[in-house]
């Protein structure tokens, strides 16, 4: 009988190991192979110059050494930091504040379930579809320019994109639209996991709606807010597409858009793959140091 039912186990998890194949398929096709190549790219100077092609010359660390102490990749580095704080500080604070709405019982909002969806429908749209919508907005001769000269605040049209700081706002606001639906999204569901019954003893002690949310709220959200932060911060280093529409792959004025990922795609579209291989290594450890720091803090107990 033991034998019968170990046989059957067996037949059992066949099928799964089965069902596993077409997903190792495609990992390795389009996931391990590529990474191992890239990585192998990286210790080899291979670029082209003109019609001729240099290389592939093995060079060890010369690349890394090329990309940590090139003035470039700092400038671009300090760029997509800034335009991700942009971006993310006001999607914070605007999802904190819808969730703390939404998951409130006393407000008894009407109609949730239309406003959730509406909130969530910007992550569903292409990033290329609202940088060609903001291009065509913000451009000099576009509805915003015209709108405000019609009210007066301006005479000549504003150059929204040949200023450096209205194109950081602009990318800025482009991914906090696209992404605070979903960041609400997921503080509610934190807020509504907490215990009503913490609330309820809150109310009776007298506590105010601000003294609830800041003494049990946010601490009890302090979990999925590292998370939120942290994977936040892991798409503001891989930013590319929203800034690459907007300002024509240019990262003008002066490159003050230009991020991370714009400069590695220039390296790739001059076929310099030694160095893009190098960059692409150094941001897939950066990368995976801020995952294995989201995980440590989901995974860590917190003691209230």
């Amino acid at each position: 009988m033991k034998g019968a039912r170990r046989g059957k186990v067996v037949s059992y998890n066949k099928w799964g190991y089965i069902f596993l194949i077409p997903f190792v398929v495609v990992y390795l096709v389009f996931s391990l192979i590529p990474l191992i190549n890239t990585v192998y790219n990286s210790f080899f100077e291979n670029y082209r110059i003109g019609l001729n092609q240099v290389g592939p010359n093995f060079v060890g660390l010369e690349n890394f050494k090329t990309v940590l102490t090139s003035g470039e990749v700092w400038i671009y580095a300090k760029n997509t930091m800034i335009m991700w704080l942009l971006g993310f500080i006001p999607q914070i604070l605007i999802s904190l504040l819808l969730g703390a709405w939404f998951s409130d019982p006393s407000l008894r909002l009407k109609g949730q379930r239309f406003f959730k969806t509406v909130i969530y429908l910007p992550n569903l749209i292409m990033a290329s579809a609202f940088a060609m919508l903001f291009f065509t907005l913000f451009s000099d001769g576009g509805p915003i320019n015209s709108l405000m000269i019609q009210m007066g605040l301006i005479s000549t049209p504003f150059k929204f994109l040949s200023n450096v700081w209205s194109t950081r706002f602009l990318v800025a606001g482009m991914n906090c639209l696209m992404w605070f639906g979903n960041t609400t999204i997921l503080l509610m569901a934190g807020m509504m996991g907490i215990d009503t019954s913490l609330f309820e003893a809150a109310q009776v002690d007298g506590a105010t709606s601000t003294q609830v949310f800041f003494r049990i709220t946010l601490p009890l959200l302090r979990p999925i807010l590292i998370y939120v932060m942290m994977t936040s911060l892991i798409g503001g280093l891989q930013m590319f597409d929203v800034p690459q529409i907007l300002t024509g792959g240019t990262g003008d004025p002066m490159r003050s858009s230009m991020t991370l990922i714009m400069y590695l795609n220039k390296h790739l579209f001059s076929k310099n793959y030694g160095m893009g291989g190098a960059l692409s290594v150094i941001l897939f450890v950066i990368t995976g140091i801020l995952s294995m720091i989201v995980y440590q803090f989901s995974n860590k107990k917190e003691k209230y």
